[in-house]
């Protein structure tokens, strides 16, 4: 993979400083622009085009989950990933960071290496979710009134079978091997379920995968 390009949203100047001495030790990661709230992250993200944002949740004035909603619904941005960056362990949080179209979570608490893997993670198009909210996440995502069924009511068997590999947080290699698929087949049906779901990336289809009851908490 070429360089990563980083912006970096949170309101404290210190945090910002912090992310930026740990992602630029990797000669692969570059921090291209900061911001200390959501509506300049957004301008700023908007300038710069980068491939991964670092954001934060609690800012003053437009939050960080405003500001992922309007980076989502940006069809010039549809090559910049998310990952919503924060010390608060909220289920609200963390369910409607998804929601808003995130790419991943994180908590503030990530070491350096996990972080720089993070955002590589990211840039390459697939889900994070950190191994400590992950759980949580997804139970969230099921606690709906009743299973939409009808979203999925257009996929064959196959896909399916799919979707559910992608809920229980499957790479493709693992996909393929538990559905005696090649990995490039699997990823394959990750992109043709991308398109037919309306989703961006792999989290929105673990949600999807949940909330129309093909996996259940603790499914794995």
């Amino acid at each position: 993979m070429s360089e990563v390009r980083v912006v970096l949203v949170d309101d404290q100047h210190l945090v910002r400083t912090g992310l930026r001495a740990l992602l630029e030790r990797a000669p692969d990661l570059a921090v291209v622009g900061e911001a200390g709230d959501g509506a300049t992250g957004l301008a700023v993200v908007r300038t710069e085009r980068p491939d991964v944002v670092l954001m934060d949740v609690r800012m003053p004035g437009t939050d960080g989950l405003r500001a992922t909603r309007a980076i989502v619904a940006d069809p010039a941005l549809a090559g910049v990933h998310v990952v919503v960056l924060t010390t608060f362990d909220d289920d609200e949080y963390l369910f409607d960071a998804i929601r808003a179209g995130a790419a991943g979570f994180l908590l503030k608490d990530t070491g350096p290496e996990a972080l720089r893997e993070a955002v590589r993670t990211v840039a390459r198009g697939d889900a994070l979710l950190s191994p400590s909210v992950t759980r949580r996440v997804l139970a969230a995502a099921a606690r709906t009134p009743a299973p939409d069924t009808a979203r999925v009511a257009g996929l064959t068997p196959r896909e399916r079978d799919v979707l559910a590999q992608v809920g229980t947080g499957r790479s493709n290699a693992e996909i393929g091997a538990a559905l005696h698929l090649s990995p490039d087949t699997a990823r394959t049906y990750v992109s043709r379920l991308l398109t037919k779901l309306g989703a961006r990336d792999r989290a929105q289809l673990v949600v999807a995968a949940y909330e129309s009851g093909l996996v259940r908490p603790g499914d794995r």
